[in-house]
């Protein structure tokens, strides 16, 4: 018997495919299209691990599944190929960034050829390349034409380490998410996109996203961060400056008994100009600079202040109330101030009480609250504990006796009546922040001029090109400011000397918007074409980790919808579909190379193949939960298609096999074999269909070939029954191991490859069973289980009881008292004891 020999087989299979071109996409038809994508890595290194081949290996299945049903299938892949990895490695190794990406892509196609994926070259699309960015800068100009794109001086997050500025979403309780340093705060110069323009229609269309997991919606939702409530206006004692604060609970103005602003606020420094507080306010100011984000709004986090000298009017009472700095109020949510009222916040409570600042009750707690309080001997003092739920205002003059939601209510419309506050929403999402002081990433098309300031670059010069030759250091300052030819320039507009932009974008700029690219990925006229990008899109099905919920996926929503204001595209959201698998782990922990515990599928494709590889990941566990690498465990899946294989060979070497006619069930054996089989495509094609469960679905095909084994050797065997599982089988197995799916299928003496087969469809009417395993109770215990005939009768089976030897030994029939029988599912046996 021929072994399996899956180095020959894959190999074969391989090349058929490259050169049959199997896997490329006709995009003039649309009638059934799908198109199935996979976030496009980025070679940060020379190999991508077992942990980076779940992502990849899950897509293809879904590719081929789709395939196999018919649809015109799109699965493309490219490389999010910018970034602050290759930059480090220039600086480190002395290797030019564009060097050490390419040759770090040409390996991973490599591997991906290696693992057969089914990925349509011909689309490719790579960030790093003149004719991609070019176009992630026209999008930056279409920002800029509708207003999206601007710039201007703010507090940024500064990664000491790499030497860049990071958004806040790269942040990671205060370090830098890639390096692990702790993240400063510096001022600079920087351009923005106005994603706040469309944080409600970001937030509200979250509801749209019905194929998405409910955790990613939560996380964006939250991300986004909408806040209702009112602006307040405090006038500064013994001047005309009015300080604007932000907040969510107007009604309880009566208790604000101080005022905090960021240490960033505007205002700061021209308020203590001059006092005796000059000095320590500057000092201050510079101290929490140093701190991170989450350092200053944790929980947990030591809040500190100052007390600035300066007092604020309270204008609902007339009051002076201190004016503080303190580190837990950041300038980038609300108006970088807050009225503090520690009656009835943590943050304010303890602030209070640590700076001995008075504290006024303004909610009375709820008649429930304080019937549960005096329950459990609890007495409540306002002095000494703060209370953030429901109640009736108390010290609030006219808001005095009113609910908190009415109070607010009567609160927003007296400010807005006096004209000193207004009603209004706020987002915690900031604007996203794209300027990075890096060489490897797409240059901003923009330059300054003296005369005419900042002018774009026309598209018509574009792309505006990296150059070759640069020097590395690790300054903190773009290389790009070094290169004369680069940076010296004429201004568009006047023709005078100007100096290009030497910041480059943000590199999920170059991510927000590739999937747009990959149907039109040679067109050199636009970014893409209307018509194909609009038949094609939105994508069906889009496959990732979760990690990316915040950043990457929100920043793509965020691009789609603005190209769809732009009228170049007629959809708003990307993804009609989302699926984010769970992480590998080993030993424990995510596997990755800087821990020492990664796989390279390489050896494991050397000892085991492609297949093995590939059925190991799909079966290591449900597919969106973490799963731990287990080496001993691929061992099973090569035993199990050498299981198949032997199988295969054993019947393919019967003369009748490849010309039997139609399966033909006579004997119960030929029943089961035949229910069996229809069973398992009915279970792998909804295992498939709802929810990817892959693990599941490998488990169906291993009962199968567990079946057929028991089957194949009674004298009564049929080479019809079996050749109908085994074709069902083969195509089966062809979204999860191609390789050994297509020379199977091939030696049936079928032609063409697996993908045109078609998928195996279940007769309903094979499915139903003439008997059933039904669980024996005594007095309400399981003490056996028996097959009989479905529909039994209660009768029936007090008779059985008196003839079938398991439930004997178990029940005496003299003793039964009563039967409780559930037709087709249980008996219960009560006997007297």
């Amino acid at each position: 018997m021929e072994a399996y020999n899956f180095t020959e087989i894959e190999q074969r299979w391989k090349k058929y495919w490259k050169d049959n071109n199997v896997f490329a996409t006709d995009l003039s038809k649309t009638d059934k299209k799908y198109y199935t994508l996979v976030m496009f890595p980025y070679p940060s290194g020379d190999f991508l691990h077992a942990g980076h081949g779940r992502n990849y290996i899950i897509g293809d299945a879904v590719y081929r599944y789709f395939k196999a049903q018919g649809y015109n299938v799109l699965n493309p892949m490219g490389f999010d190929a910018f970034g602050l990895p290759a930059e480090n490695a220039a600086i480190k190794k002395g290797v030019h960034p564009e060097d050490w990406t390419l040759n770090n892509i040409e390996r991973m196609k490599g591997q991906f050829y290696d693992w057969g994926m089914g990925y349509d070259w011909d689309k490719e699309v790579v960030s790093c390349l003149p004719d991609y960015y070019r176009w992630t800068q026209w999008i930056f100009l279409k920002l800029y034409e509708k207003g999206l794109a601007y710039r201007k001086k703010a507090y940024v997050n500064w990664c000491p380490t790499d030497m860049t500025v990071l958004a806040n979403e790269q942040v990671v309780d205060g370090a830098c998410e890639r390096c692990g340093a702790i993240v400063e705060q510096k001022d600079m110069e920087q351009w923005f996109f106005k994603i706040t323009d469309y944080a409600d229609r970001l937030l509200t269309d979250i509801n749209r996203l019905e194929n998405w997991p409910e955790r990613v919606k939560t996380m964006q939702k939250n991300w986004i961060g909408k806040s209702e409530g009112a602006e307040v206006q405090f006038t500064v004692e013994g001047s005309q400056e009015k300080i604007t604060v932000f907040t969510t609970r107007p009604d309880t103005l009566f208790g604000a008994t101080y005022m905090v602003l960021a240490p960033e606020h505007p205002l700061i420094l021209s308020l203590v100009k001059g006092t005796p507080k000059e000095a320590e306010v500057k000092t201050f100011v510079d101290k929490v600079k140093r701190q991170s984000a989450a350092d200053r709004i944790g929980v947990d986090a030591e809040k500190i202040g100052l007390d600035t000298g300066i007092k604020a009017v309270n204008p609902v009472n007339g009051k002076a109330i201190p004016v503080y700095i303190a580190n837990y109020v950041l300038m980038d949510y609300g108006t970088g101030a807050i009225m503090a009222v520690p009656a009835h916040d943590i943050r304010d409570f303890d602030f209070a009480k640590k700076y001995d600042i008075h504290i006024i009750q303004v909610i009375d707690p709820a008649d429930e609250v304080k019937h549960a309080w005096k329950a459990s001997g609890h007495v409540y003092d306002p002095q000494s504990e703060f209370y953030t739920d429901d109640g009736k205002l108390i010290n609030s003059e006219f808001l005095n006796g009113l609910h908190v939601d009415a109070a607010k209510a009567k609160m927003s419309q007296w400010l807005e009546e006096k004209k000193i506050g207004r009603k209004t929403v706020t987002y915690r999402l900031r604007d996203w922040l794209i300027s990075r002081q890096r060489y490897w990433g797409a240059p901003i098309p923009m330059i300054k001029c003296e005369k005419c300031q900042w002018v774009p670059v026309p598209e018509k010069d574009l792309p505006v090109k990296l150059p070759r030759a640069v020097e590395f250091k690790p300054t903190g300052e773009s290389p790009l400011k070094s290169v004369p030819d680069f940076v010296n320039t004429q201004c568009p507009k006047c023709g005078g000397p100007a100096r290009r932009e030497t910041d480059t974008m943000d590199t999920f700029v170059d991510s927000s918007w590739y999937y747009l690219r990959y149907a039109s990925a040679k067109n050199d006229k636009e970014a893409f074409d209307t018509k194909t990008t609009n038949s094609w899109l939105p994508v069906d099905q889009y496959v990732g980790g979760v990690e990316h919920a915040i950043l990457h996926l929100l920043y793509s929503r965020f691009i789609t919808k603005v190209l769809k204001d732009l009228g170049v595209i007629n959809f708003d959201e990307p993804f009609s579909r989302l699926f984010t698998q769970g992480m590998i782990t080993k030993n424990g922990v995510k596997m990755s190379k800087s821990k020492g515990n990664s796989v390279q599928p390489d050896e494991l494709l050397k000892k085991y193949g492609a297949d093995t590889y590939r059925l190991y990941t799909l079966f290591i566990g449900p597919p969106e939960r973490d799963a731990e690498w287990d080496d001993r465990a691929v061992e099973g899946g090569f035993r199990f298609l050498n299981r198949v294989w032997k199988l295969f060979q054993e019947l393919l070497d019967k003369p009748d096999f490849k010309t039997t006619g139609e399966p033909v069930a006579v004997t119960e054996a030929d029943k089961e074999v035949r229910r069996k089989t229809h069973q398992t495509i009915q279970k792998i094609t909804n295992d498939l269909t709802s929810g990817f469960k892959f693990n599941t679905a490998v488990s169906a095909m291993m009962e199968l070939i567990n079946s057929l084994y028991d089957y194949k050797d009674i004298p009564e065997a049929k080479t019809a029954i079996l050749r109908e599982a085994v074709e069902a089988l083969v195509r089966l197995m062809g979204p999860f191991t191609p390789h050994i799916a297509d020379e199977m299928w091939s030696r049936l003496g079928k032609k063409g490859n697996i993908l045109d087969a078609g998928w195996p469809a279940h007769q309903p009417e094979l499915l139903k069973s003439d008997n059933v395993e039904i669980p024996i109770q005594v007095n309400g215990k399981v003490k056996t289980r028996v097959t009989v005939r479905v529909g039994l009768t209660e009768r029936a089976i007090r008779d059985l009881a008196d003839k079938n030897a398991d439930i004997q030994k178990h029940v005496d029939p003299a003793k039964i008292q009563k039967v409780i029988w559930i037709q087709d599912k249980l008996a219960n046996f009560i006997l007297k004891i």
